[in-house]
């Protein structure tokens, strides 16, 4: 049963379901780029903040919750090799390629291998009694992360005080992040019981 699930059944079943391959694990890791760069090109720019309404947020949490801390941590590393190297895997509002990296959106973007990580780690390491707690736990986990290295980032780039930062980076954008992380653990954890169907 789901409530009974123990933590250790619970790894085994998630690490399953990811290929044995080294070639399989590649596609994966290249499929899941691919999916975060779809999802950076779902954008909105706002006028009052240099940060756009996205849905790579939501790609980076079910990226974690599906494929654990460390290859989420491998994919969302190659994804910002990618677009380092000048790939259009980032959102189309920025100038692209490192300059992007290094941009006001660049802590967002660095945070994204370790929210991956913490997402996939909480989802499997944290004890809960339903499997979509623990995965919402988790997302919320992977999104304090992305927003304190993206607020902090964006602080120090340009000078901003905390009611600025408040008001352009994270107040904005916290109605979307909790449709995104409830989202993430409710795809997260229908996906956990097919495969253990």
């Amino acid at each position: 049963m789901q409530s009974t699930l123990s933590n250790s059944e619970f790894s085994q079943t998630s690490s399953r379901a990811l290929p044995q391959s080294i070639p399989g694990r590649f596609v994966i890791a290249f499929a899941a780029t691919l999916f975060v760069g779809a999802c950076a090109h779902i954008s909105i720019p706002l006028p009052f903040t240099p940060v756009p309404l996205t849905l790579q947020n939501f790609a980076v949490l079910l990226i974690g919750l599906m494929l654990g801390p460390v290859t989420g941590f491998s994919v969302l590393a190659l994804y910002l090799a990618e677009g380092a190297m000048g790939l259009p895997v980032f959102n189309p509002q920025g100038v692209g390629g490192l300059a992007q990296i290094f941009g006001p959106t660049g802590g967002y973007l660095l945070s994204y291998p370790f929210a991956a990580a913490v997402a996939g780690w909480a989802f499997r390491s944290i004890r809960f009694s339903s499997i979509y707690v623990r995965a919402a736990f988790a997302g919320v986990l992977a999104t304090f992360i992305i927003f304190s290295c993206g607020s902090l980032w964006l602080a120090q780039l340009l000078h901003l005080s905390a009611s600025h930062i408040w008001t352009m980076a994270i107040a904005p954008f916290l109605p979307g992040e909790i449709v995104k992380v409830a989202a993430a653990a409710g795809l997260a954890t229908s996906l956990h019981r097919w495969r253990r169907a």
